[in-house]
Formats: structure tokens, C-alpha cells, sequence
């Protein structure tokens, strides 16, 4: 099974997966508000900074997610 097709299922049986992914969508919104500004302030870069690693740690679980949903799917065959 390819990758993709995993998330796609994933999506559909994984409710932490599927919350995972709103939230990172929702932090990649703030994102891009933040770097279309004309000026970023020291605190907008905290933040900034704040949000990306917020990101990345959602990116990261999903991730494991998706190796465990593989492992399982190996283990099954």
C-alpha cells in the first residue's frame, strides 16, 4: 500500500490522525498571516518560531502514525 493511500485511510479510521491534521492545517494558516505581514516584530517571530515547531511536532506524529499503521499492516500479512 502506497503512502498516500495509508493517509487516506487513515482519515477515515484514525480520529488522532484526523485531528492531527486539522490542527496542522489550522497552524499553517496562522503561518502564512504571519509571513504576509510587511514587518515581523520580535514577539511575531517568537511566535512564529512557537508555531512551526508546533507544526513539525504534529507532522512528527502523524508520521509515527502512519509507521505503526504499516508495522501492523505487515504483521496482519
Amino acid at each position: 500500500m502506497k503512502e498516500q493511500e495509508i493517509v487516506d485511510v487513515l482519515r477515515v479510521e484514525n480520529e488522532e490522525f484526523r485531528r492531527l491534521e486539522a490542527e496542522h492545517r489550522e497552524l499553517d494558516m496562522k503561518l502564512q498571516q504571519y509571513e504576509g505581514k510587511p514587518y515581523i516584530s520580535p514577539a511575531d517571530e517568537i511566535e512564529i518560531k512557537s508555531i512551526k515547531k508546533q507544526k513539525l511536532a504534529r507532522k512528527d506524529r502523524m508520521a509515527a502514525i502512519i509507521r505503526e499503521y504499516k508495522r501492523m499492516a505487515v504483521l496482519n500479512n
